[in-house]
């Protein structure tokens, strides 16, 4: 197992102590000679039963630190799909435009983190899922959403749809 894997496996079982969703590797695709990777994990929200988001993100192998000398950190690079696999049950979901943090997983020793957060868009019925990097220092342009209409979907809403 590789180190980055090991700290991905660690962020992943203190993100579940702290109620957010743990991750489940469903792919791994090399990309190159250097060991560098592409992960694909599969995420349930939460509090939304019924509903998956999948995360690619990039590990970078062993030659490819040696190389470039950064060896804490993988890039900010990430993109997310989310659909319904499921029947859908809402619980108490934070409806602030704000949002919630669904997922977190670190993307280096201490600085940089993979984070997705939820955020319910009441006009058009509508999960939307937004993942980002979140930077001590800087934030980061990079990130990527995914929408999962409730229109039709017969979602049941444990406290009540709100209105």
């Amino acid at each position: 197992m590789t180190a980055s894997r090991l700290r991905f496996a660690f962020a992943a079982g203190l993100a579940l102590l702290a109620t957010s969703a743990a991750a489940d590797t469903v792919g791994e695709v090399g990309v190159d000679w250097m060991g560098n990777d592409i992960m694909v994990d599969a995420v349930s929200d939460p509090k939304v039963t019924g509903v998956t988001c999948h995360i690619t993100y990039f590990d970078r192998g062993v030659l490819d630190r040696l190389k470039n000398g950064n060896w804490f950190e993988d890039p900010s690079n990430n993109a997310i799909a989310c659909r319904q696999t499921g029947p859908v049950t809402i619980g108490d979901i934070d409806l602030s435009k704000g949002g919630e943090e669904v997922f977190k997983s670190s993307l280096s020793l201490v600085w940089k983190k993979l984070v997705v957060t939820r955020i319910y868009d009441r006009k058009n019925d509508t999960l939307i899922y937004l993942a980002h990097s979140r930077e001590l220092t800087e934030g980061s342009a990079k990130m990527s959403i995914s929408t999962v209409p409730l229109f039709e979907s017969n979602a049941t809403w444990t406290s009540g749809k709100p209105q």
